[in-house]
This record gives structure tokens, sequence and C-alpha cells, in this order.
């Protein structure tokens, strides 16, 4: 038996899943957010990947709270997945080890699907917060979808988002892995996060998701702080950074042809949104051919105004 099921309430099963590489400066923030849910986790998982600082010895340090799993490094795609794989709730909850949950977030969702047993996974809102701690936006307010859905809910804390709403969803989304909350059995059917890309592997299986969706539990209010990093891989180098998001997407073009409508068509609209961006940052570099080169291929795939309007905007410059 583990620490939290003598405490557990009537319901959903969460077992919260923590990717940790080198990462002893914010994984005890992490998990004490954890610890201090109002809606007991069945249990929590610390998966690390082959840490070289001391991430391992503060994860053991929390002692029967934290199940700790070890792993040579292999990323954090194969973390979660481990986790995963090692769960033993029927719901998971993800969590990232420099974000943070707020004391509500598996509460919220775990009340809401006793309520309603159709949705087949939930997400919400989160805050954006920079390394002093303040706040700097919300994912929802800064994503169209997510506008979308809080106009919708006009003023409630809960909306349903319906599979016809999947195409801005997938294009721009809102809420992130520490907002996702999903049975263990869809995961696992999915086949888990991708391995082999360096970013956007989130998304990837995000969309492979609402691919097997309908019902999807939002909470539109912040469940918990995404932390904005100042020397972030993205902001070193943002360019491969682009390079490898189109990498991703591109895998996710050859599975979206089985994907239902408006997922496929999401796939495409994000595509071609992280296309500029990659042309965006050759022109940066002064590469402009490459920048065309990068772009045209949307052009001719999904000839009409958007695509002809972003080649445009690279000619320009």
């Amino acid at each position: 038996m583990n620490y939290t099921q003598s405490t557990v309430h009537r319901g959903p099963r969460f077992s919260v899943i923590i990717p940790v590489y080198n990462s002893a400066a914010t994984l005890a923030k992490a998990v004490e957010s954890v610890l201090a849910q109002t809606w007991s986790p069945y249990e929590i998982i610390v998966v690390d990947d082959g840490s070289t600082d001391n991430s391992l010895e503060l994860a053991r340090g929390f002692g029967a709270p934290v199940r700790v799993v070890t792993q040579a490094n292999a990323g954090v795609s194969a973390a979660r997945n481990r986790g995963a794989e090692m769960a033993t709730g029927d719901w998971l909850a993800f969590l990232d080890a420099d974000d943070w949950y707020y004391p509500e977030r598996l509460r919220w969702h775990a009340e809401w699907i006793m309520r309603d047993a159709s949705l087949d996974f939930l997400t919400g809102d989160y805050d954006y917060r920079g390394e002093d701690g303040g706040l700097i936006g919300t994912s929802m307010a800064a994503h169209a979808s997510g506008r979308t859905m809080l106009g919708r809910a006009a003023g409630s804390n809960e909306v349903v988002m319906e599979a016809r709403e999947f195409e801005a969803f997938v294009a721009d989304h809102f809420g992130d892995t520490h907002t996702l909350s999903m049975p263990r059995e869809t995961f696992l059917r999915l086949g888990g996060y991708p391995a082999g890309f360096r970013v956007c592997e989130d998304v990837h299986f995000l969309t492979r998701l609402c691919a097997a969706s309908q019902w999807v539990g939002v909470v539109c209010r912040p469940m918990g702080v995404y932390l904005i990093h100042a020397a972030s891989a993205t902001r070193a180098d943002p360019l491969q950074a682009q390079r490898d998001n189109v990498h991703t997407l591109l895998d996710l073009k050859r599975l979206a042809r089985g994907f239902p409508g408006p997922v496929r068509s999401g796939v495409l609209s994000r595509l071609r949104g992280g296309r500029l961006n990659l042309g965006y940052a050759l022109v940066r570099a002064g590469r402009r051919w490459e920048a065309i080169g990068a772009v045209l291929p949307s052009l001719l795939e999904t000839p009409g105004w958007v695509a002809f309007r972003n080649l445009a905007s690279i000619l320009k410059g």
C-alpha cells in the first residue's frame, strides 16, 4: 500500500508522473505542489532520466510519499512513458520538474470526472510566470482557441470542447502537459509520447489524443504554473528550435491522413504556422532563399490565401 491509498477520495485515482533531468533547483517545489493537493494523488512517480546533479537524491529524500524510478538518459518522452507504464492509478496527470500545480488542480478534474463519465480527457488554463515568480499571462487568453472557450463558458469555470472544435485547438492549443488528465488505458493504447523529437513531443501526443476523442473537459481557471526560463533551449538557439518544431509537425502530417477532418485540418494549419516561423527565423539569420524554401511547401500542399500571404511576407522580409 502506498502512502496515499488510505487518504484518497472515492473517484479517479491519479498517478502523477514527474520526469526529471538535472532539475535539482526546482524539483522540490514541483513535488511539494503535488503533496499539497486538496484531492490526494493516488501516487507520485518521479522518473529520473539519468540526472548528473543531485536530483535523484532530492527525490529519494521525500521518502514514502514519492516513488522514484531511474533510467539511463533517454529524453522526456521516454521518462513520461516509463512512469505511465509503472503507474497503478486509473488516471494519469503529468508535471514537469520546473513547473508546479495549484492546490485545486487534481480536485477540479476529479470532481468533474465523477459527474461526467463521457469526457475523454480534461485540460485547463495555467499561468505563465517568470523566474522571479511574476505573472506574465495566462494560457487560454494567449491562444485563439482558449479565448473561444472562455467566451463560450461565459464566466463559468467549466466548458466542454466538442470534436468539431478540435481544428482550432490542434492548430494553436491552450493548456499544456501539466493541465492534462486522461485515463491510463487511453494513454497506453495511444502509445504515449513519441521518442526521437527534441521539441513539440507534447503537441504530437495531444493531437493523437484529440484524434481519438469526442469530448474534452476544460477548466477555465489556472490550474498551475508554466515557468518561463530566460535561458531555455528555444531562446538559446531559436533557429534550431524552429527546425525541430517543423520536423515534429511533419511526422504529425504523415499520421494525419488517418485523423478526423477537424484534427487533420488543425495539423495542416499548425504546420503552416511552423513553417512560417522557421522562415522568419531564417530571414533573421540572413538566409532568405532557405526561408522561401521553408514556406513554399505549404503553398504547394494547401494553396490558398493564407499560404500565399505567408510566402509574400517572407519575400517582403
